[in-house]
């Protein structure tokens, strides 16, 4: 990427933008629903369901995001993914509260990968009730060209050779359609076949990285009792469906978890902790 190309991306760092949402009976019962008995008590990752980016139809580009202006720096690499987030939860967000999300980019940063140049952004939101600041989050955006992506699946790394808990998932295109619907998420990397196979050239359907990070989430909260005071993940490996997706935890040396997600064939797709 030019240096003047991306000194202009950093004159975005500090924009700021602020969205309402309410957490209805319909949403949280969607969001149970979704995640069926994956499901802990207070529903955490809910966030992520609330207070979406919206544009209108004719704002979208080809992938169904929308294009490359406004809010976010309009990076010219094609390829938009979640790579990943730190999050702090104060407070749970329950039904019927009213919402608010605040998000600032924070930071703008230009690598070079092994399948080309990468441009990170990190947006920090804040999400907060008629109680006060509920959730705190660093969002880690990750920008890429379109070729290289389906670079050949390696040997699997990295995994746990046990689990003092382990759970399995079948994802399928009706969980992934879901999660889109209900997050307002119009990418078509997790709902269009002949897209995500024929123009971003994954072998198929995209599994989301929040819904992922959902489910380790609610793991955690299921295997403690309560949901955890902070909650980071990054992804590590492309995760497709149809398949199995194995849920993993195993307590650290600081007292909390460390989680992952393991595919069908033996990659982990996406490493987690979680503290209390």
């Amino acid at each position: 990427m030019e240096t003047q190309d991306f000194a202009d991306l950093q004159a975005w760092i500090g924009r700021t933008i602020e969205a309402e949402d309410v957490v209805t009976p319909r949403l949280a019962k969607s969001f149970r629903a979704i995640l069926s008995g994956h499901a802990a008590k207070t529903s955490p990752g809910i966030h992520w369901c609330l207070a979406p980016d919206i544009a209108d139809a004719s704002e979208l580009g080809p992938d169904g995001h929308p294009h490359r202006s406004g809010f976010l720096p309009p990076v010219r690499l094609p390829r938009r993914m979640w790579a990943g987030s730190d999050i702090v939860f104060k407070a749970d967000i329950n039904e019927g509260d009213s919402v608010t999300r605040r998000s600032t980019v924070t930071n703008v940063e230009a690598k070079q990968g092994r399948t080309g140049p990468l441009v990170f952004v990190t947006v920090h939101h804040v999400y907060s009730t008629q109680h006060g600041v509920a959730v705190e989050e660093d969002h880690i955006i990750v920008y890429r060209g379109a070729t290289g992506l389906s670079a050949p699946a390696q040997a699997a790394v990295g995994s746990v050779s046990s689990a003092a808990h382990e759970r399995t998932v079948e994802v399928d295109p009706v969980m992934l359609f879901r999660y889109s619907a209900l997050t307002f998420n119009g990418h078509r990397i997790h709902y269009d076949y002949p897209y995500v196979t024929d123009v971003e050239h994954y072998p198929g359907l995209v599994i989301h990285g929040p819904l992922q990070a959902t489910l380790l989430l609610n793991l955690a909260a299921r295997i403690s009792d309560r949901p955890p005071r902070s909650f980071s993940f990054r992804g590590t490996h492309p995760a497709t469906g149809p398949q199995t997706l194995t849920l993993r935890a195993n307590p650290d040396a600081n007292g909390g978890l460390s989680l992952e997600v393991l595919s069908a064939a033996g990659h982990v797709t996406m490493k987690a902790t979680a503290r209390w």
